[in-house]
C-alpha cells in the first residue's frame, strides 16, 4: 500500500527568551493510502506542532516530510493543494449563508462560478447540509458546523484530510454522525484521515492504526489491537490503560485550550 504521508527525523524548535525549546525531536512516521490515522499525545508531547508542519502552517527546523508525494519544504503549494485541513476552532464565517460560505470556498480553488455552485450542491448532499444551504452559519447546531467545516476542506477533493478534534464540544449523537462521515470518506472515496483526538474511545472506534507522541517523538504505534495486547497486557484493556503504560500521563481533558507545542 503506498505511503501517502512520510516523515523523517521531523523536529521543530522555537526560540525563546529562556533559550531554545525542542517541541518535537525527531518524528519518524507513515500513513499509508485510505487509512485513518488516530495522531495521540500529552499536552505538550509535539501533537499540535507535527499537525502544523504537515499542513504547512510551521515550518520544520528539521527532517524531511512529504504528503501525497509533494515535499514539504519544496513544494509546501503541492502539500495545499493535496490537503484538507479542519482545524479544532473550525474555519466557517458565522455571518454568511452556508451556501455562500461552499461557493465561495470553491472559487478559492479556482472553480468557476458554475463549477462552484454545482460543488456547493454535491457537498450538501454527501454530508446531508442540503436543508440548511440557505441558513446562516452562525445558526448551525455543533454537529452541522462542524460538516459544513469538513465539507470546505473537501472542496478541492483532497487525497488527504487533516482533522483536529473534530468532535470536541459535540453531543454523543453528533459524535457518532461525524464517525460515520469519517468512515465513508474512507471507505467510497479513498480518503486519508489524519485525527487528533483526545477522546480516547474515538480513536479506538475509527483509527485503522494509532500514533502516540511524547517528548516530541514517537512513543508507540500500531493497531489499536496490537498496542493493547502490548502495553496493555490483554486485548480487552482499554486504550486509556495503553495510553497510560505508554506515556505515564492521562490525555488531557478534550475541549482544553491547545498548548503551544
Amino acid at each position: 500500500m503506498a505511503a501517502v504521508i512520510s516523515a523523517a527525523g521531523l523536529a521543530r524548535t522555537f526560540q525563546t527568551k529562556a533559550g531554545p525549546v525542542d517541541a518535537v525531536r525527531g518524528v519518524d512516521l507513515t500513513v499509508h493510502e485510505g487509512e485513518i490515522l488516530g495522531f495521540l499525545g500529552p499536552n505538550g508531547a509535539g501533537k499540535t506542532t507535527t499537525l502544523r508542519m504537515l499542513t504547512t502552517l510551521l515550518k520544520p527546523t528539521g527532517g524531511t516530510a512529504a504528503v501525497a508525494g509533494h515535499d514539504l519544504a519544496t513544494d509546501p503549494a503541492g502539500v495545499r493543494r493535496a490537503s484538507g485541513y479542519v482545524a479544532q476552532s473550525g474555519g466557517a464565517d458565522p455571518g454568511i449563508g452556508v451556501r455562500e460560505e461552499l461557493v465561495t470556498q470553491a472559487r478559492f480553488y479556482r472553480l468557476s462560478k458554475a463549477d462552484a455552485v454545482a460543488r456547493a450542491g454535491e457537498l450538501a448532499r454527501e454530508l446531508d447540509l442540503t436543508d440548511f444551504l440557505d441558513r446562516r452559519t452562525a445558526a448551525l447546531s455543533g454537529g452541522q458546523r462542524r460538516r459544513l467545516d469538513i465539507a470546505m476542506a473537501l472542496t478541492h477533493r483532497p487525497k488527504v484530510l487533516f482533522l483536529d478534534e473534530p468532535t470536541t464540544g459535540l453531543d454523543p449523537g453528533s459524535r457518532a454522525d461525524l464517525w460515520d462521515l469519517v468512515r465513508r470518506l474512507r471507505d467510497e472515496h479513498g480518503t486519508t484521515v489524519f485525527l487528533t483526538t483526545h477522546y480516547l474511545d474515538e480513536a479506538d472506534a475509527l483509527a485503522d492504526r494509532l500514533v502516540i507522541v511524547d517528548g516530541g517523538t514517537v512513543a508507540a504505534e500500531g493497531t489499536p489491537g496490537a498496542l493493547k495486547l502490548r502495553y496493555g497486557g490483554s486485548l480487552d484493556a482499554t486504550l486509556q490503560d495503553t495510553f497510560l503504560a505508554v506515556t505515564g500521563r492521562a490525555p488531557a481533558p478534550a475541549g482544553d485550550a491547545p498548548v503551544a507545542v
